[in-house]
């Protein structure tokens, strides 16, 4: 197995740590002196989250209600200049970003995918791919998430023997079933995305230093400064490849911006981030997983996967998230104006009891008027 430096390179190069620290701490905005007031169910839902070891060690909340902050809460040891990290909450970060290209027309939704090793044999089934597929998880490519654990591809080039190339060895995988038939949860897919995106705004860059410094300046330019998420830092593999499936860190406060921006239809200061159309399309069923989006997940009930992704019984059906790995959660409900932000450390088989205290403070607020 190599070792992990060798693999994971902090998306650093541009800026000086003390320059970066800086420019986080500059994005802190402290809770208003006169928050509105918050539902007493709301405050009991929050204690409830950092005493009740059955939902695990939650670290920090935040919730934003019509914009503002009315919550935040840390655990001893965590405060608001602490980045935490995303986990497969990244998915949503690259997500965004390939949705500012999409609408940009530098990308295709329904076209096949710019990926090179699919395009050099016309007989090549992976050729029929497209970048809807890839965002709904339904290439139909034999990637193998989690199980088992030493084999497994996402682990393999996150960590291990495949981890120099992440890109290369995620488009290396034939096809286990056609394209849009299937849906298969997979990390390597988002890295497939990564290495799209970066290839689309630095055909030149060939280089794993290029690679990065190109991807970097894009994320700084169109989503860290204009979204305001300062403290967001994304890690690159060894060949240049943004690992947007796995490794962004933020402050809560900032993955709270990111919620707002796409409640605020892809708007932060009269400027449009995010296009609407794309706000419409990662927040509608995928044809694989009514439970799945575009790299977003869907509060709703029929799921692949066998259980829900959220709290459907609860509510509300229009509340989307960006989920990761261990209890990471970025929630946006449209309905309620609301923005919650969960951070913490609970096992992906023990979210029985975390995801309904989860609904539950979310429906301790009332719908908007």
């Amino acid at each position: 197995m190599h070792a992990m430096q060798s693999s994971l390179i902090l998306a650093v190069a541009m800026i000086s740590a003390p320059a970066m620290a800086a420019t986080a701490a500059r994005a802190i905005a402290a809770l208003p002196a006169q928050a509105p007031p918050v539902p007493a169910a709301a405050t009991a839902a929050v204690d409830r989250l950092f005493t009740d070891k059955a939902e695990g060690e939650t670290r920090a909340v935040v919730v934003l209600q019509n914009g503002v902050p009315v919550i935040e809460r840390y655990a001893p040891g965590y405060g608001p200049a602490n980045r935490f990290i995303s986990w497969s909450m990244a998915k949503s970060i690259t997500s965004t970003l390939v949705g500012q290209l999409v609408g940009s027309g530098k990308l295709s939704l329904d076209a096949p995918a710019p990926v090179p090793a699919w395009h050099r044999d016309p007989a090549d089934p992976r050729g029929k791919i497209t970048l809807a597929h890839l965002l709904h998880m339904s290439s139909g490519l034999r990637h193998e998430e989690v199980q088992p654990v030493e084999d497994a591809d996402t682990n393999r080039a996150l960590f291990a023997d495949t981890s120099n190339d992440s890109a290369a060895a995620a488009e290396a995988a034939p096809l286990a079933y056609p394209p849009n038939t299937h849906y298969q949860y997979s990390t390597l897919t988002t890295v497939i995305l990564d290495d799209i995106i970066v290839r689309t705004i630095a055909p030149a860059a060939t280089t794993p230093s290029a690679r990065r410094a190109a991807m970097q300046t894009y994320l700084h330019d169109h989503l860290i400064v204009p979204a305001g998420m300062a403290s967001l830092v994304c890690e690159y593999d060894a060949g240049g490849t943004m690992l947007g499936g796995s490794f962004c860190h933020a402050t809560a406060r900032d993955w709270a911006k990111f919620g707002q921006m796409y409640l605020d239809g892809g708007v932060v200061a009269g400027a449009q981030i995010v296009p609407p159309a794309w706000i419409k399309f990662v927040t509608t069923e995928a044809p694989t997983n009514p439970t799945y989006g575009g790299h977003f997940w869907l509060n709703h009930k029929k799921s692949t996967e066998g259980r829900p992704a959220l709290f459907p019984d609860q509510g509300p059906a229009d509340l989307f998230s960006a989920i990761g790995h261990l209890g990471q959660y970025v929630m946006v409900a449209p309905s309620k104006h609301l923005v919650v932000v969960r951070l913490g450390k609970t096992a992906d088989g023990g979210r029985g009891d975390l995801l309904p205290a989860l609904g539950r403070l979310v429906n301790a607020f009332p719908d908007a008027k």
